[in-house]
């Protein structure tokens, strides 16, 4: 009887209250609607809750606006929703309400210290030679040079990853700008950061530079720059080094000391290769005390790669070279995982002894929740036309 009563005491059985699909929709376009003014006509037809459907429906469908449209009985005219997207805002005061908006409820969850991570997101283009004014270029990937970028910042948590802003890129961007105008971000954010991780793009002495004077710990992959780094990987086993880039800006120069931890790793005949592999690291952070530690906590940032993924299946389809409206599409996708994470963890997950169950809720589910919900509020057409009454195949 005694283990019964204990059982009975400590068992944690999931709430009885349910999030039903058309209140996950209510949740998001309630979001976008409190931060993201859209002011319209007096006479206006359909009001900045109607766009929002919308635009959180084609995100969610994968498809284009027009085409959500064209194919739903209760949907704005395609032309109303998409000139008020492209008329409404501007670049600068997007990214701020963008960012504003991903951080929203998601600073609740966070722990009072995090992991960072800074990446840049390239997004093919494929158009005109000519018509890439505005476009960021790089090296050749996936058969064309000009891009639609996005430079982004996360924190992770537990394998879990947050978007707290998100920065449009162009041609007179660099690293270092972008550096500083994230770590000025989190700067204002009530967080302390364990350690910043960047990818190898951000390896510069200004980037560098940058995070000491922010006394930030960083882990960074070196670019095989000048013969005294290039002999350095080229021969011996792990070990710690001392290196140095010199930077110039505005006719002054200085130069950044920083460690560099190269590690070794056999190749066992991986890939048709041979012999030994070493990758260095730029690293000074108080949990890295060896090669294979910054190795190992280095390895751990390509989770970020899941989230690009993610924000494939649940983006808006376009043409339009529109940035803005190009912009406000990947805000909103990034805002769909943050939110199914912060929904996941504070109404799905249980509360028990030694941490919350996070209960079985993909992103996979809960973009098909979404997109249920999204026909039918828009009342999206469910059956087409046909020239003759269906015949007995087409009932059991």
């Amino acid at each position: 009887m005694r283990r019964l009563l204990a059982e009975g005491v400590f068992k944690t059985q999931q709430a009885d209250d349910e999030i039903h699909e058309d209140q996950l929709l209510n949740f998001l376009v309630n979001s976008l609607d409190e931060e993201v003014a859209l002011t319209l006509a007096e006479n206006a037809k359909l009001d900045a809750e109607d766009i929002y459907e919308v635009l959180v429906g084609a995100c969610a469908d994968g498809t284009s606006v027009s085409t959500l449209c064209e194919r739903s009985k209760d949907a704005p005219h395609e032309n109303s929703v998409l000139y008020h997207l492209r008329t409404k805002f501007d670049l600068e005061t997007l990214e701020q309400v963008g960012n504003t908006l991903l951080q929203k409820d998601v600073l609740d969850v966070l722990p009072q210290q995090v992991e960072v991570v800074s990446d840049l997101h390239l997004r093919p283009y494929y158009g005109d030679e000519d018509d890439t004014d505005g476009l960021y270029h790089s090296q050749a990937t996936r058969g064309t040079t000009a891009f639609h970028a996005y430079a982004t910042l996360y924190a992770r948590v537990k394998n879990k990853r947050y978007t707290l802003a998100v920065r449009r890129l162009t041609d007179g961007d660099t690293a270092s700008s972008v550096l500083a105008e994230f770590l000025g971000i989190l700067d204002g954010l009530d967080l302390e950061v364990k350690a910043v991780f960047l990818d190898r793009e951000f390896y510069d002495s200004k980037c560098l530079t940058l995070l000491q004077a922010h006394n930030h710990a960083y882990v960074m992959p070196i670019v095989r720059w000048g013969r005294t780094i290039k002999q350095e990987l080229s021969e011996g086993w792990s070990r710690a080094i001392q290196h140095s880039l010199t930077a110039k800006l505005d006719g002054h120069s200085w130069t950044v000391e920083f460690p560099v931890y190269i590690d070794c790793t056999y190749q066992n005949g991986r890939y048709d290769e041979h012999g030994v592999a070493r990758h260095g690291y730029a690293a000074d952070a108080p949990f890295i005390d060896s090669p294979r530690d910054a190795r190992y906590h280095y390895a751990k940032r390509f989770g970020i790669e899941v989230s690009y993924r993610l924000s494939e299946q649940s983006i808006a389809t376009t043409s339009t070279q529109n940035p803005v409206v190009r912009l406000l599409y990947v805000v909103v996708s990034l805002l769909l995982q943050n939110v199914w994470r912060y929904l996941h963890w504070e109404y799905v997950a249980t509360p028990r002894r030694g941490g919350r169950r996070l209960w079985q809720w993909s992103f996979k589910e809960f973009i098909n929740m979404i997109r249920r919900a999204a026909w039918t509020a828009l009342a999206v057409r469910r059956a087409v036309p046909a020239n003759r009454p269906p015949d007995d195949r087409f009932t059991r």
